[in-house]
């Protein structure tokens, strides 16, 4: 199927395009009225972000509004105690939301607090692992400046790095999860100082060859932390605030936050296994906490408000309003894929690519997100100029709870479904909707001794996993595929057309996904047998009109 696409492509550039029985043309689309503001043609964008409408940000309200249903829902069944959600596009912030307590608890057995905090706009999270996309935006400042290349032995910078072995192993196989490391070590529990845990990580062993595995390690984000801080003289904090976070006006976005602002920060878990009580105030991670709450690979507390300018500084190619943080083709590094040998793995430096299980429908070889341990989110679209960012207490008062992964994911959907499709001008297609492990068929009568079926098509389906299929029958039992099924991007609308077998009565088209992760969806419009136009049987099984 994949060089089906690629040859399709090109076709189409050429005018028409022709697969067996089938043809396609493309179809002039202004996404229902919403001009060039539409799925991957998001329009201008603004220098800086500002709260903006909906209409002006080319968006749709009601899936914006699901979000909340989803967090109240996540809420009422503990695996929360609240979130702050934002949601912007083309610099428009149209969405800025809190929703529960940044603090209700007093213990792991759920006590409630006397007077609990309410989550606001303006509540501080501990960002968990989101911090490791800020290491390697430091690290990168140093790159720019000719401090280091990417694939210079890490040895050449840390000398103690090359113990057991290490030699071989690169800057860029830190930021892509390929150095060999193994996932985690239990720093907290060894050595007595900032200095001594760093040593071992810094001279931990290997558990596979240098670029043979991607395994998630905060050991390889540790170490480039103490690349930053070596090479620029300054703790990676200090570094982090001079030259990405105070430019940006990021002023509450720090390590370790000061006592003074405990009422706003977002409590996390209780932990009296290792003498810490109810960790509110203080970096979450226990390998941070041990390492004086500066580490590369947590420690960073944060709005959402923030944190989209950080992320809004990446759709602006390194620049936030008048001031350049990174350059364009830095940017590039950070965002385009490293890995390519690691399928479903995708990482750029730092960020990671593609990955629908927290991203779904925002999801794209170009879409750049991270996750983080205590329960926070952040999903940047470059080809829609989107930022959605869940920050959640997820931890709140304890780790054993019901995993924040479907809560991500419908909250990335309605982003996505919020922003419209290219469809054709003034007109509604048929939508298929989401779901999982669904099979859903949209159904059409075609008189007997029809010859040709035809209709516009637009899609973005999880590649390989879901599809579209367009099956004819003669008796409404018995079905024959007409047609390659549909995965994947299909690039714009196009008018498709299929030769139907003899005697045939019946046309369906069904959309089947597995058990995770959907795409944006499947349109169809305009279905046509032998250019007469036909409607769909009454009962359409959830696909719903659209004109969007």
């Amino acid at each position: 199927m994949r060089k089906i696409r690629k040859a399709a492509v090109a076709a189409v550039l050429a005018g028409v395009m022709m697969a067996g029985s089938v043809q396609m043309a493309p179809v002039l689309a202004d996404g229902g009225g919403n001009g060039a503001k539409v799925w991957d043609r998001p329009g201008p964008m603004s220098p800086v972000l500002h709260p903006g409408s909906v209409n002006g940000a080319g968006m749709v309200q009601a899936p914006l509004d699901a979000i909340d249903g989803a967090i109240e829902k996540g809420m009422a069944e503990k695996t929360l105690p609240g979130a702050v959600v934002l949601v912007a596009k083309n610099g428009h912030i149209v969405k800025n939301d809190a929703y529960g307590y940044s603090a209700l608890y007093t213990d792991d057995k759920f006590t409630k607090m006397e007077d609990p905090v309410a989550m606001t706009e303006e509540t501080i999270f501990d960002l968990a692992s989101i911090s490791k996309i800020f290491t390697t935006t430091a690290a990168m400042k140093l790159y720019e400046r000719g401090a280091f290349n990417l694939d210079d032995p890490v040895a050449r910078y840390l000398p103690e790095f090359a113990d057991n072995g290490k030699e071989a192993v690169t800057i860029r196989q830190l930021m892509t999860h390929t150095s060999g490391f193994t996932a985690w070590v239990p720093l907290h529990s060894q050595g007595k100082t900032r200095e001594d845990r760093i040593d071992i990580a810094l001279r931990y062993p290997l558990a596979n060859p240098p670029g043979t595995t991607y395994t998630y390690s905060d050991l390889n984000m540790i170490t480039l932390g103490t690349i930053v801080e070596r090479l620029s003289g300054k703790r990676l904090d200090r570094f982090i605030k001079d030259e990405i976070t105070g430019p940006l006006g990021m002023k509450d976005t720090m390590y370790n936050p000061p006592a003074s602002l405990k009422h706003r920060i977002a409590a996390t878990e209780y932990q009296p296994e290792i003498g810490r009580g109810l960790v509110w105030g203080s970096v979450h991670d226990e390998n941070a906490w041990s390492l004086d709450g500066v580490a590369g690979h947590a420690g960073v507390f944060s709005t959402a408000t923030d944190l989209a300018k950080f992320a809004h500084m990446f759709l602006n190619d390194g620049r936030y309003g008048g001031k350049r943080i990174l350059k364009p083709e830095t940017v590039r590094l950070l965002e385009e894929n490293q890995i390519p040998d690691f399928p479903g793995n995708d990482h750029g430096l730092g960020w990671e690519l593609n990955q629908g299980w927290y991203m779904d429908a925002l999801a794209d070889d170009n879409t750049a997100g991270h996750t983080g341990y205590t329960g926070t989110s952040i999903v940047v679209s470059k080809k829609n100029q989107t930022i959605a960012i869940l920050l959640t207490n997820r931890v709140h008062p304890s780790r054993n709870t019901i995993s924040l992964n479907a809560i991500r994911r419908a909250v990335a959907q309605s982003v996505a479904d919020a922003i419209p499709a290219p469809l054709p001008k003034k007109e509604t297609m048929w939508f298929s909707g989401y779901g999982d492990k669904m099979e859903r068929d949209l159904q059409f009568n075609v008189e007997k001794g029809a010859s040709r079926i035809s209709f516009q098509s637009w899609h973005r389906l999880e590649d390989g996993s879901d599809f579209g299929r367009v099956e004819a029958s003669a008796d409404g039992v018995n079905w024959t595929e007409i047609m390659a099924p549909l995965t994947g991007n299909g690039g714009e609308v196009k008018r498709m057309t299929a030769e139907l077998p003899a005697n045939s009565q019946f046309v369906r088209f069904r959309y089947a996904t597995d058990a995770t992760v959907n795409g944006r969806g499947w349109y169809v419009g305009r279905v046509q047998a032998d250019g007469k136009d036909i409607k769909p049987i009454q009962d359409t099984e959830g696909w719903k009109l659209r004109g969007y």
